[in-house]
Parts: C-alpha cells; sequence; structure tokens
C-alpha cells in the first residue's frame, strides 16, 4: 500500500477562497467551530439512547422477552447515535477546543466495543486524505463479497452483490468488535502508521484487550448473571443491537462515496493524482438529503459529507450554515459540488453503482463511474 501519494499543487486559489470565507463566517457571526449548547444536548440524549435500556433491562424492570428485544433494538439506534455524532467528531478534534474533551468522548467507541485508534488510522488519516483512491482508502477496499472500486479484484458473485450488500451492511461493527481490530493493529504497525500516532501495536494491543474485555463484561457478562436469560438469548439480543447499529452507519457511509456519479482517481507510475486534495474531495464526495433536518441531527450532519470532507476539523453542527458557501464558491471556480435531494435517491444511486461495479469488467477499457 502506498502511503506515499503527492496531489497536485495547482488551483490552490479555490480551497484559500473557500477557507477565508468559512472563517469570516464563524468570524462576523461571533461563533466557535466546535460544539454548541445543541450539540451538548444531542451528546446525552445518544448516550441515553444507548444507556437507559441498557439499565431496563440488566435491572429487570421488563421481564417480557420482546420487550427486551425491542430495547436492544432501540440501544442499536444509541449506538449508532453515539458513533455519528458524539465519536466521529471528537475523535477528528471538533468537538471541542479542549483536546482532552476530544480524547474523551472519542474513546466513547471503545465503550460500545471499537477501538479508537484503529478507526483514527482508516478514517481521519486513510480515508480523508486519500479518499477513493484504490489500494489506499480502506473504506473501498476488497473485501472478497463486495467490490466498491474498479481497481478492485472482480469475482463472479459480485454480480448479485447489489442483492445481496445489504445484508452485509449490517455486520460492520460485528466485524469490527471481533476481527478488525486485532489485525488492523498488526497490518498497521507492519505499514509504519502507528508509529505517525506516536503508539505501537504492543501498548494498543493491551488497551484493546482491556477495553474489550470491560465491554463484553457489561454487555453480555452481566444480564447473563442477572437475568433469568440462556446464553443464545443474550446473544440474540447483542446481534440485533449490532446488526441495526452496523446497518445504520454503513447506508450513511457508503451513499457519500460509493454512489452513482462519483470518482475513484487514480495516480499515475509516480504517485501523482491530478488534482490538489480539496479539489479531489469534491470530485468524490456527495452529500444527500441535505433539507432532511431530522435525518442530519440523527447522523452528525454526515449528510453533508462535502462540507465534513474539507473542513473535518468544524463540529458537524455548523454543516448546514456553511453548506451554501462551500456551493458557491464551487460553482465559481467550475467545480463539481455532487449532491442527491433525498436519502433513498442516494441509496438507489448507490446500488445503481454497486450493480455497474458487480458487472463483469472489461479489461480493454476501465469502468466509467463519473
Amino acid at each position: 500500500m502506498n502511503h506515499n501519494l503527492k496531489f497536485a499543487t495547482t488551483r490552490a486559489d479555490f480551497f484559500q477562497t473557500l477557507s477565508q470565507r468559512v472563517n469570516a463566517h464563524f468570524k462576523n457571526n461571533n461563533l466557535p467551530k466546535t460544539a454548541n449548547g445543541q450539540m451538548v444536548f444531542k451528546t446525552m440524549f445518544m448516550f441515553l439512547l444507548y444507556f437507559i435500556p441498557y439499565f431496563i433491562i440488566v435491572l429487570g424492570v421488563v421481564t417480557n422477552i420482546w420487550a427486551m428485544l425491542g430495547l436492544c433494538f432501540v440501544m442499536g439506534l444509541g449506538m449508532a447515535g453515539i458513533g455519528l455524532s458524539i465519536m466521529h467528531d471528537a475523535n477528528h478534534g471538533s468537538y471541542s477546543t479542549k483536546s482532552w474533551v476530544n480524547q474523551l468522548l472519542g474513546i466513547s467507541l471503545n465503550l460500545v466495543g471499537g477501538h479508537a485508534l484503529n478507526w483514527k488510522v482508516q478514517h481521519n488519516v486513510l480515508h480523508h486524505t486519500y479518499t477513493n483512491v484504490h489500494d489506499v482508502d480502506e473504506d473501498i477496499s476488497p473485501r472478497g463479497v463486495l467490490r466498491m472500486a474498479p481497481g478492485s479484484e472482480w469475482r463472479p458473485m459480485h454480480k448479485y452483490q447489489h442483492l445481496y450488500a445489504w445484508f452485509f451492511y449490517g455486520l460492520l461493527t460485528l466485524v469490527w468488535v471481533l476481527v478488525k481490530d486485532f489485525t488492523r493493529l498488526s497490518k498497521y504497525e507492519k505499514e509504519g502508521l502507528l508509529k505517525k500516532q506516536k503508539t505501537n501495536a504492543t501498548n494498543e494491543l493491551i488497551f484493546v484487550i482491556i477495553s474489550k474485555l470491560l465491554y463484553f463484561t457489561y454487555i453480555f457478562a452481566v444480564p447473563l448473571l442477572v437475568l433469568p436469560l440462556t446464553w443464545w438469548q443474550v446473544l440474540i439480543g447483542f446481534f440485533v443491537m449490532h446488526y441495526l447499529s452496523g446497518f445504520i452507519l454503513a447506508i450513511i457511509f457508503q451513499p457519500a462515496h460509493v454512489i452513482d456519479g462519483t470518482e475513484y482517481p487514480m495516480p499515475d507510475d509516480q504517485g501523482n493524482l491530478e488534482n490538489n486534495w480539496a479539489i479531489h474531495q469534491l470530485h468524490t464526495t456527495t452529500n444527500f438529503a441535505n433539507k432532511n433536518k431530522l435525518l442530519s441531527w440523527y447522523v452528525g450532519g454526515l449528510n453533508y459529507q462535502v462540507e465534513h470532507h474539507l473542513f473535518p476539523n468544524v463540529c458537524h453542527i455548523h454543516y448546514r450554515n456553511i453548506a451554501p458557501i462551500v456551493e458557491q464558491t464551487a460553482k465559481e471556480f467550475g467545480l463539481p459540488y455532487k449532491t442527491k435531494e433525498t436519502f433513498l435517491g442516494a441509496l438507489a444511486a448507490h446500488a445503481k453503482l454497486m450493480k455497474a461495479l458487480g458487472a463483469k469488467p472489461d479489461y480493454t477499457a476501465p469502468l466509467s463511474v463519473a
């Protein structure tokens, strides 16, 4: 994997102009770029959405097995909400100006079974820097049953991926919790990515093991000990919670980059990419459902994916207000500002590209996805 790709240095005036305008927006309105009161309320709401159902279950407030399963479903909503609206901003350093606040809220990912450092490397370093670049952006890297980039190996099963992908999306967080957090540490250590984060595989593995032991203690062992449930009943609740959370996360992140009309820039033989970093983001990122305020609130503003990729250091609570500035500036410079009007439209466009990527490639000509 090549982490030494080079972006072009041309047309730097676009991002310079855009940054000046966005900075002026915050200065003129006397606004911080970090969280505000609305964000603090949302933080409390998402944690309560996850933990209130948990305590209702383990304290035996409800005894009906179907009611318990329903509460596990609500926990799944809360778990996805913590990831989308709290952990995500904190690990980007955009929740607070205080690094300890970002670090504390960032490890809320460990609280729900993941590992914050792994997520930072895959998401902040690889995905946000080299968006949609095959073999570098792990969000589109080969996953066996799914083919998300033209450069990935094609297999006959991929012909049907636009139909079966939706099932596998629900396994997203389960794979992270049970397998990926361990395999990624070894991979990132070999590639020197952990050293750049001023840590190493041994320290992180210890942290992973301790945090996962604590996680499985409260999420699995405690219900098994205090409730008249069998291990498989607890396991079903655990699976329902994770499956819903994983599915929500996948259908929010996938339409932002793996969507009909997106681009997959490839470097030349010297590792040079065609555009500078900011313009690269415009070519590889798509917004959706920007008028849907409820969806935007729940998903941490990640339907404003263009704004997020250009300004990951800005708390998502501000994306709606800076979006018109980004769109206007992009149009002034003759650059794309990609957006789908509705969430369902974005999912349909995602399915369309998945079907195109699933077709057997004509190796004499690249797949056209632009």
